[in-house]
């Protein structure tokens, strides 16, 4: 198992009236992790991306210390922890070398956009979920 690991720049706009970073950002910095780490597997056209796609479901964030807006980005660490025939869930630890500010969960479902239904991950998907599936 691998983690994919985003370094997430903070954009002065993220930060609030008192300089920490709005925790609606860490949704964005997750998402922003996650779309990346999906880019060997996503289509590139609209055609494809149609029938295969994936959505969020389900996340679930626990703070564990307020993020001050800085120079340096944040770390954004994404793995695997479970898995079933379509839906799969990723775990993210946000954090810099000294501290850890957030961590979640990301239910995921692969879905297909034209029949508006689940669908099941095909076998390019499910190898890409091993490969980052914590054991």
């Amino acid at each position: 198992m691998h983690q994919y690991t985003y370094a997430c720049p903070l954009r002065w706009s993220d930060a609030d009236a008192y300089g920490h970073v709005n925790n609606t950002e860490f949704l964005r910095y997750m998402e922003e992790s996650r779309t990346r780490m999906f880019q060997e597997i996503v289509a590139t056209n609209e055609e494809g991306r149609q029938p295969n796609t994936f959505v969020v479901s389900r996340t679930i964030i626990d703070y564990r210390a307020p993020l001050f807006y800085g120079p340096e980005p944040v770390d954004v660490h994404v793995w695997v922890t479970k898995a079933s025939a379509a839906t799969f869930e990723l775990a993210y630890e946000i954090r810099d070398s000294e501290q850890l500010y957030v961590e979640a969960t990301t239910k995921i479902v692969a879905y297909n956009l034209e029949t508006g239904s689940p669908r099941r991950l095909s076998e390019t998907e499910r190898a890409f979920v091993a490969r980052y599936t914590k054991r």
